[in-house]
């Protein structure tokens, strides 16, 4: 089929309408709402509660002024804010609260633009298609190019379309690489689905070009260096209100990139706790189609754009301390094009599964938007949260252990969706075929070996090949993992090879004549996307989560 019959047959002319999230009007009446949610909440404190919540913001933003320049007026603000503690004046003190929330909503709000939205819609089908065949035009001629082979978007997507007409839905993904924004956003069109705002990492801005395209087409900003009280709660507010505005909202529960390639296990649940508090609002207040819907996507990729750079901060002493990494693969645009370019030529590099949608106490649902018990039956919600005459009982300790309840089952079900492929599987076989030549040594002794000392039987990596791919064909027939792996040992190797080659500069698996060389910190990155299923020895996620 050529391409512009194939354009026309799977997109349909009629896109989706633009979410109206992100103009002047509403930008205005979300920071009075935001005022006022902060002003409701303060009635309630003592002076000394409201100094000691301005006071941590003060202390939070002077630390950061350190290592980070402020913007024009930040320092000010903070500064009239600590004179108005040392005054010990709750009139001032609460000027500047709202003084801060203000500017914080504003930071945190972007300006949408249906013209760049309407413009997206059209061009980003072309354009990654023209991206993908790059290197070969001829075979988007010949008639055998098959985008569907490229990003394979499965799943829960009907019930998912369907659930966005009864209520709201947080897509609530896992997250690997600085691309997975525009991914997704490319992933929930190609579904049919309508867009969704999202919150991204200031640090994703630092690409012009992406800045350009992610502050119009939905994306509002979330700034990972500012842990002050304030900005929490008015971030929790914004979301809070999006998603009471009928807004679909995506935002990655993990918090941040997996720095080890590994699946998330603990997730942030601040924001999560924000759609069941939405949820209870919209009942308090008899709102029509109350309900929120969270539905967990997993991303699996045969590549990641910034894996050597993300597993070196992973094994640094200081990486446990740090959140954000300024400067890596994703700030340079060309870079971010060569990576497109080469993994896009692969066949099925890239796997976004939408899980079963769950209401906001992780039960599962149906098409229906009912929630479903143990057994299977419907249950009713409700009841979870409102007394004997339907009324919202608030008890924010409850909320925390159904939020937790959540947590867990995102965990278990970004697992359940991991889609196994030969890069991981290859990764985690030259893992342990390197253990089991060093026996003695740790993981951090493990990822230092000499060039020489990296080198193992290549009849070693085959068994180990064999043997893994058995144990995760297993899993895969048990429902615990996807897999798309060929049954051959040596074309799934040489696949592994040829995907690791095709972009890293640094060999993964280097093949010798009877040995392979292997990269010891890219290896454990790849072979991390398999750990939490016991394949090495590691503790299964869906029993420890349960």
């Amino acid at each position: 089929m050529g391409f512009g019959l194939w354009r026309r047959a799977r997109y349909p002319r009629v896109m989706p309408s633009p979410p109206a999230i992100f103009n002047a009007p509403f930008a205005h009446e979300q920071a009075e709402k935001l005022l006022k949610r902060s002003r409701a909440r303060r009635a309630q404190l003592s002076d000394q509660a409201i100094s000691e919540l301005l006071s941590d913001t003060v202390y939070q933003e002077r630390r950061r002024y350190e290592s980070d320049r402020p913007e024009p007026g930040e320092a000010e603000r903070v500064e009239r804010a600590a004179t108005a503690i040392g005054h010990d004046d709750r009139p001032a003190m609460e000027r500047s609260l709202d003084e801060l929330i203000t500017a914080y909503t504003e930071e945190i709000h972007n300006r949408f633009s249906p013209r760049a939205y309407a413009a997206a819609t059209r061009v980003l089908p072309q354009a990654l298609t023209r991206l993908v065949t790059a290197t070969d035009p001829a075979r988007l001629l010949s008639g055998d190019f098959d985008p569907d082979r490229r990003i394979v978007v499965q799943g829960h997507i009907d019930m998912v379309r369907g659930l966005c007409e009864r209520g709201t839905v947080i897509l609530a993904p896992t997250h690997l690489s600085n691309l997975d924004s525009p991914l997704i956003g490319y992933c929930l069109f190609r579904a049919g689905l309508p867009p969704f705002a999202y919150g991204a990492g200031l640090n994703l801005f630092t690409n012009p070009v992406m800045a350009f395209w992610m502050s119009r087409l939905g994306a509002y900003t979330i700034d990972r260096r500012k842990n002050g009280l304030i900005y929490k709660e008015t971030l929790k507010d914004y979301s809070v209100e999006l998603f009471r505005g009928g807004f679909h909202s995506l935002f990655f529960p993990g918090g941040t990139r997996s720095r080890s390639g590994m699946v998330e296990k603990s997730l942030k649940k601040g924001l999560l706790g924000t759609g069941l508090q939405a949820w209870q609002e919209n009942l308090s207040e008899g709102r029509p189609n109350p309900d929120v819907f969270v539905v967990p996507m997993t991303l699996s990729t045969s590549l990641v754009l910034e894996a050597e750079t993300l597993i070196s901060d992973a094994l640094a002493a200081e990486g446990k301390s740090r959140y954000i990494i300024n400067d890596d693969e994703f700030s340079d645009a060309g870079t971010v094009f060569s990576f497109l370019r080469r993994v896009l030529n692969l066949d099925s590099a890239i796997y976004a599964t939408f899980s079963q949608p769950m209401d906001t106490l992780g039960n599962p649902v149906n098409a229906q938007g009912e929630s479903l018990g143990p057994d299977g039956g419907v249950i009713d919600r409700r009841r979870y949260v409102c007394d004997a005459q339907g009324q919202v009982e608030w008890d924010e300790q409850r909320d925390r252990v159904y939020t937790e309840r959540l947590a867990r089952a995102l965990v278990r079900a970004f697992h359940r969706d991991n889609v196994a492929l030969p890069t991981h599987l290859a990764a985690m076989a030259a893992w342990r075929a390197l253990k089991r030549r060093h026996p003695r040594l740790d993981t951090w002794r493990l990822v230092r070996l000499g060039r020489d000392e990296r080198l193992v039987p290549k009849a070693s990596l085959m068994e180990e090949i064999t043997a893994l791919r058995e144990q995760v064909g297993q899993l895969a027939v048990a429902g615990h993992i996807r897999a798309a792996l060929p049954e051959d040992a040596d074309e799934l190797l040489q696949g592994a090879i040829t995907r690791f080659d095709s972009y890293h500069t640094r060999r993964t698996i280097e093949p010798q004549e009877h040995e392979v060389r292997v990269d010891p910190e890219l290896a454990l990155y790849y072979r991390n996307r398999l750990v939490g299923y016991g394949l090495d020895g590691d503790a299964v996620v869906a029993e420890v989560s349960a």
